[in-house]
């Protein structure tokens, strides 16, 4: 198989306390691969004590876009970047 896209999504606040965490990172990786590599890639991700959850998909066609959440990062950066710096404004250190 062959990894066609990952994502840091970061550290995220969970919904409710898995194994006593209550924050965990978050990745999305979109993988091309037969259903017997997948299944040990699953095996693997249940004897790996770090790994608290995990969700398998399969879909049809790989998005190779940005993900919705990253997406929105980016515009956000990119407004920043764009707004003007006052040059009147004190910065206090």
């Amino acid at each position: 198989g062959s990894v066609a896209k990952i994502e840091y999504w970061g550290l995220r606040n969970l919904t409710y306390r898995v194994k006593k965490n209550r924050k965990a990172h978050y990745s999305l990786l979109a993988i091309d691969t037969p259903p017997a590599a997948m299944a040990e890639v699953e095996r693997q991700l249940g004897i790996n004590e770090d790994v608290l959850r995990w969700l398998t998909v399969k879909v049809e066609e790989l998005d190779l876009e940005l993900s919705p959440l990253l997406a929105r990062r980016e515009r956000e950066r990119e407004r920043d970047r764009e707004r003007p710096v006052r040059e009147d404004a004190v910065v206090e250190a």
